[in-house]
């Protein structure tokens, strides 16, 4: 990986991003995942944001592990770690193509259901059935290894659950740091985690951080409903980016601009 200066801002941005998303406002980390993707090809650049998500995941559980609900991750957990198993074994057998669009299509849906059950339920976040679980549990499993893209899944399970912002940050905390802990060997083999990445990752490290520390700050200040409606923002916008890549605008600039450097 030859980074040149500008790859190395957008880098040093997406890694902020994952630090605030972690401990501030959740659906911004899908913004780092469309980042390293204009600088990086697709599997390239997953193989290169799991180790920043995993220091990320030290700040977020040191942060709010107090706040943590145990019983919703172990309700959620085994279903995950299977969607994890399916999504490796299909890595490979599906296109990107494919994967954006199931992806950003099951997220839209999901959204799209709570809202009207929020609704039909005057204001309050809406609870769903025993399928709920099982069924983000998979999708998150399988669309974390293929694209680092669950956390706009976990945004809707958490908000699903009426969780206080606190207590959303620490169950999504221990979570995410437990799911992505189990990817990484999965990555090592796949060959998406090396010397190499990992070397860039200890460089982008410090930019986690940082990222992490502005996003307590930020979190303390957020309204409730406020922090909810952007969470809830935020997935659809990812979902939309990923199943119609409007990132590909940025990627044409980002070249304009590499022409007129050179």
């Amino acid at each position: 990986m030859n980074f040149e200066i500008w790859d190395w801002a957008v880098a040093i941005l997406a890694a902020v991003l994952v630090g605030l998303s972690k401990t501030g406002i959740s659906g911004l980390g899908m913004l780092s995942v469309v980042l390293f993707a204009q600088i990086l090809p697709a599997k390239q650049a997953t193989g290169l944001v799991l180790p920043l998500l995993c220091f990320g995941d030290l700040v977020a559980v040191a942060s709010y592990r107090r706040h943590a609900t145990w019983h919703l991750l172990w309700r959620l957990f085994p279903w995950t770690a299977l969607g994890v198993v399916i999504g490796y074994l299909a890595l490979g057998r599906i296109n990107e193509q494919q994967t954006r669009w199931l992806i950003g299509g099951i997220v839209l849906a999901l959204v799209g259901l709570h809202l009207v059950r929020r609704r039909r339920q005057g204001g309050e976040e809406a609870e769903h059935g025993a399928w709920f679980a099982p069924t983000i549990g998979i999708l998150a499993g399988f669309t974390t290894l293929v694209a680092n893209a669950a956390g706009p899944l976990m945004v809707i399970y958490l908000l699903a659950m009426r969780l206080p912002k606190l207590e959303f940050m620490g169950t999504g905390a221990v979570f995410f740091m437990l799911l992505n802990l189990f990817k990484v060997p999965f990555m090592v083999h796949l060959g998406l985690i090396n010397s190499a990445s990992f070397g860039i990752n200890l460089l982008l490290a410090p930019a986690v951080f940082g990222g992490a520390w502005v996003g307590r700050k930020l979190l303390h200040r957020i309204n409730q409903r406020v922090f909810e409606n952007l969470a809830l923002f935020l997935s659809a916008a990812a979902a939309l980016e990923l199943m119609f890549k409007f990132s590909s605008h940025l990627r044409i600039a980002l070249a304009s601009a590499s022409l007129w450097r050179g």
